[in-house]
């Protein structure tokens, strides 16, 4: 589930959405309403229930062999996603959805793209199956841990690149 060149994708478990309309995220610490969407790269982030907190790591250009050894593993490809056991049962029954967006109303924004208009969807949404077969087929290590803090706080300390959402959801 990733977009197709020209496309940006907004995954939701809203399947009815028909026009995406600039909005200031309740968690957001800018005032400029946006239309968020992801690029082929980041699209995995999102393969998760919305609420569902996660820490994600990857192999960068710095990237020492030992931080990757010691973060994803040795010999366990290039990124790992972390969530917690209390979230596994979500991730099996979650009903999410891809919207296919056009790229050319996007722009980069950190690792998100963003549109300050309307935006609408290049076609009905997709319903996105099996979540953990998305990881599979991607190559990309899912981790299920009893807490993500720990997890965490060694990820953001190495040389790998980072992304963590929803952490305030995690177990304390």
């Amino acid at each position: 589930m990733r977009p197709a060149p020209g496309e940006v994708l907004h995954f939701s478990d809203d399947p009815t959405i028909r026009i995406f309309r600039p909005h200031v995220a309740k968690t957001s610490m800018q005032a400029t309403p946006y239309v968020w969407a992801v690029g082929h790269d980041r699209a995995p982030d999102y393969w998760f229930p919305r609420q569902c907190p996660r820490a994600m790591a990857w192999v960068g250009p710095s990237t020492t062999p030992a931080d990757r050894d010691r973060i994803i593993g040795a010999g366990s490809g290039d990124r790992v996603h972390a969530i917690e056991y209390g979230w596994l049962d979500a991730i099996r029954t979650v009903e999410l959805y891809a919207y296919r967006l056009p790229a050319d109303a996007f722009e980069e924004h950190d690792a998100a793209m963003v549109a300050t208009t309307e935006v609408r969807p290049l076609g009905p949404p997709e319903r996105v199956s099996d979540l953990f077969a998305l990881h599979d087929e991607a190559g990309i290590q899912l981790r299920v841990l009893n807490r993500l803090h720990a997890f965490w706080a060694e990820t953001v300390t190495s040389t790998l690149e980072w992304s963590g959402i929803r952490l305030r959801n995690a177990r304390p």
